[in-house]
């Protein structure tokens, strides 16, 4: 691997792009917009998450695996035994299920792809002399960008211009440890800026990238959820119980009734294909993609499907306090001059010591404070910033050397203790500075210190209190939150006092512990800590994950959000990780979902829809379970106990179309969002789905006695007359398991009601007129529909009731 690496290193050093760097100097304006849209025809975008699949190929896909083939080999026998119709009728079922499976996973698919098209990475470009955000994915060779702490390097660079680099690579080496990078060092695409900044040139993008083809790999893996993996499990129960139970009715037909063997096998296939539930993929990834996208249109991005399970059982959430609870919009407040500085020189040299290209809040306050002072922009141009060193999370300040009418000095601006230990006359200033940063924090003000002088040879020049308000409506939104049974807790690195300042002002509790209070304790001790209490400060990434890993060892659903590189650990670790508005890219790689909108309200949303999608997909799995009991059994126990085909193998084709074309639409259902998290209770899905099956299953028998006893219908008018009945009351089954209450509550949506009504309409059509089938005429189907629709309501009382009694239970 390492040779390999020194071989496309040295054919980087090799290549043109080397001499593309010897010409730039200060003056350099990067590319021009013709240049670079020249070079983008030439290498075309970045197409590392691009699919590759041939729709057609894909397409073509649906017509293999254990459902199609089962239906195709019943109409081969179809064919072969002259059963033309049924042939017609199962041929259609086939290509049915190539174009619905398609259409709906392209779907999906095109809505995932909308997803990540939101999620691209960006890049800080220089191009025609001034520096600009642009899509990584635009990026071409020869493109000049600045990376720095906490970006996802945008494609394969040569560095150039800075200090180092410290990079993390684990992604693609497998090397844990981070790289430090010098000028003429090569980044690769993929990895992730723990520490620096510095300017690079595009040398490779997309494919072409040395990691590309891997990266490529990666993107495409995807994971299965528990929900998920629950409900593959019902489908896989429900295959088996199908596959016995059809077992059964072939030996006793077979060997004991003597029936043609062929004959037998041909219903026995389609048995099956009508018992097993064939939609459950596409409904599965179309009621995710759709609540996705959904969430998207609201300013939520989810980067990874699986993650909505998680949210719909979120029952603590871990908030950061600025940018989520506050509005990380900093205002420089106070200044708090010491010694012989005055707050101008306060403000000078806080200014100098930050840089505006850096689009840092806190650099921006400074700055636009500074603006507002006529007299201290005038300064700040008279000096000249020759080295400068960012703000880097590790060593919590940024460092300018300057030079000007004063000489050459340094400034160093950052955390208070930070800077206090920085400055020799530390021990004088002590005690004021503590008092002074106690007494910002006690407005909710955040203290920055400010040293000047020569290396080594600091003097305190003063704090700066900047104050971030909170969003007007995070009260209410916490508020919200703890309704829908979701503790808040806040997490901050800030001083306690403003963590229980801002608190108290957004309606936490003020039980605010720090890191040190809960770090050195044993698991039991640290989790009865962290439970309790309403928020934590003055905690550190590491401390993050040892919150989520503690409330997780309690069996707590943790959500965290995060936008720092220092922040991946804890939102990997957590059940949903968040990166909220503004968060760097490697946070944003790391989460689950990524909000586009500042503020917690958004959390709101994510919450409300997941529990929606939720319940959507147990309705679904309650309903595919009733309905495979109801016809299976119905139609297993006529053959075996009466020796009588209920329904031919054409009318169960047709249940299977006309069943599975309005399910799909439950991903558009209108449904109530639980008030607690959710969680799969399979005891409950099976056992109402058990109890409604078998109220189907009485019904059918009930008017089998009728048409067979009462009406006295001929065996063939009998099985259109069974038919029908199957069918209308197949899809009432769809509105009496979407709700726990009664079917009108809340009523379904428009578009699977319509398409349930639509289907059973073309089902009467179809039995009435005899398409393929024995005619019943109006007066039956009339009937059909008065029993089936007093069934149905007679069912939904009756599980109403059911409800109540397991609740009753416990």
């Amino acid at each position: 691997m390492k040779e390999n690496v020194q071989l496309k290193v040295d054919e980087i050093k090799d290549s043109p792009a080397s001499e593309i760097i010897k010409k730039l100097d200060s003056s350099d304006k990067g590319l021009s917009s013709s240049e670079a849209e020249s070079r983008i025809e030439q290498y075309g975008y970045n197409e590392i998450f691009e699919k590759k699949v041939s729709p057609l190929r894909k397409f073509f896909g649906y017509f293999w695996g254990p459902i199609p083939w089962m239906i195709e080999i019943a109409a081969v026998i179809s064919a072969f035994i002259h059963r033309w119709e049924d042939f017609v009728i199962i041929s259609l079922l086939l290509l049915l299920n190539g174009v619905v499976g398609f259409w709906q996973e392209n779907k999906a698919d095109n809505a995932i792809e909308l997803l990540k098209q939101k999620m691209a990475l960006n890049a800080k470009v220089l191009r025609g002399g001034e520096w600009s955000q642009i899509p990584a994915r635009e990026l071409v060779p020869g493109d000049v960008v600045r990376v720095r702490s906490g970006d996802v390097v945008p494609a394969d660079l040569k560095l150039f211009e800075g200090d180092y680099l410290q990079v993390d690579e684990s992604a693609l080496t497998g090397e844990s440890l981070p790289v430090e990078k010098k000028s003429d060092d090569i980044a690769y695409s993929g990895s992730v800026i723990q520490k620096g900044e510095m300017n690079a040139l595009v040398v490779a993008t997309g494919m072409n990238t040395y990691f590309g083809e891997t990266t490529k790999l990666v993107a495409e893996i995807r994971t299965r959820s528990h929900f998920q993996k629950a409900v593959l499990k019902i489908g896989d129960y429900l295959i088996v119980l199908a596959a016995c139970i059809v077992a059964i009715v072939l030996v006793i037909e077979f060997f004991f009734r003597h029936t043609p063997f062929l004959e037998t096998l041909q219903f026995a296939l389609v048995l099956i294909v009508a018992a097993i539930p064939a939609a459950l993929p596409a409904v599965m990834s179309v009621s995710m993609a759709v609540g996705a996208t959904e969430l998207a249109n609201k300013g939520a991005i989810v980067s990874k499907l699986v993650s909505i399970e998680e949210m719909a059982g979120m029952d603590i959430l871990c908030s950061d306090k600025t940018g989520t609870i506050t509005q990380n919009k900093l205002k420089l407040s106070e200044i708090s001059p010491f010694g012989n500085f005055k707050e101008n020189d306060l403000l000078l040299y806080g200014s100098l010591a930050s840089r505006e290209e850096d689009n840092d809040p806190i650099d921006n306050a400074i700055l636009l404070k500074a603006k507002d002072e006529g007299s201290v922009q005038e300064k700040i141009d008279s000096y000249e910033v020759k080295e400068f060193t960012p703000f880097d999370p590790v060593i919590k300040h940024t460092e300018a050397t300057i030079e000007g009418p004063e000489g050459k000095l340094k400034i160093a601006k950052g955390a208070p203790q930070v800077i206090l230990d920085m400055s020799d006359d530390k021990e004088e200033v002590r005690q004021k500075v503590e008092e002074k940063v106690d007494s910002l924090a006690s407005k909710g003000y955040r203290a920055l210190g400010v040293c000047v002088g020569e290396e080594g040879k600091y003097r305190f020049a003063g704090l700066l209190g900047l104050y971030d308000p909170p969003h007007e409506d995070s009260a209410e939104t916490i508020k919200t939150a703890n309704s829908l049974n979701v503790n808040v807790k806040m997490v901050t690195g800030d001083h306690i006092a403003i963590a229980k300042e801002i608190a108290s002002q957004v309606g936490l509790g003020t039980n605010i512990i720090t890191a040190d209070d809960f770090v050195e304790k044993s698991d039991s001790e640290a989790q009865e800590l962290v439970e309790k209490a309403d928020g934590f400060a003055q905690v550190f990434p590491e401390h993050k994950y040892r919150i989520v890993d503690l409330l997780q060892k309690e069996e707590h659903i943790v959500g965290m959000t995060g936008d720092g590189v220092n922040d991946v650990p804890a939102l990997k670790m957590a059940d949903a990780g968040i990166a909220v508005a503004g968060a760097t890219d490697a946070a944003k790689s790391a989460a689950d979902i990524v909000f586009t909108i500042s503020g917690l309200s958004i959390i709101i949303n994510a919450i409300k829809e997941s529990r929606k999608i939720f319940q959507r997909m147990k309705s679904y799995s309650i309903y595919r379970i009733a309905e495979t009991v109801r016809v299976l059994f119905f139609i297993a126990t006529s053959i075996i106990v009466f020796n009588f085909y209920p329904i031919t193998a054409i009318m169960i084709v047709l249940l299977a179309i006309l069943n599975d074309a309005p399910i799909m639409t439950i991903a558009y259902d209108n449904v109530k969002y639980s008030l607690k998290p959710e969680e799969w209770n399979m005891r409950e899905v099976v056992r109402v789905s058990t109890f409604l099956g078998i109220l189907g299953v009485i019904a059918s028998f009930l008017i089998y006695y009728i048409g067979a006893r009462v009406l006295y219908l001929s065996p063939g008018v009998l099985q259109s007359f069974i038919f029908l009945k199957l069918a209308v009351a197949g899809h009432l089954t769809i509105f009496v398991a979407r709700t726990r209450g009664h079917f009108w509550s809340p009523p379904p949506g428009k578009l699977l009601f319509w398409s349930a009504v639509v289907t059973k309409l073309l089902a009467t059509f179809i039995a009435v007129y005899g398409i393929y089938i024995s005619p019943i005429g109006w007066k039956l189907a009339g009937f059909i529909w008065i029993y089936a629709l007093t069934a149905f309501v007679i069912t939904d009382y009756l599980k109403v009731g059911f409800y109540k009694l397991m609740d009753s239970r416990g």
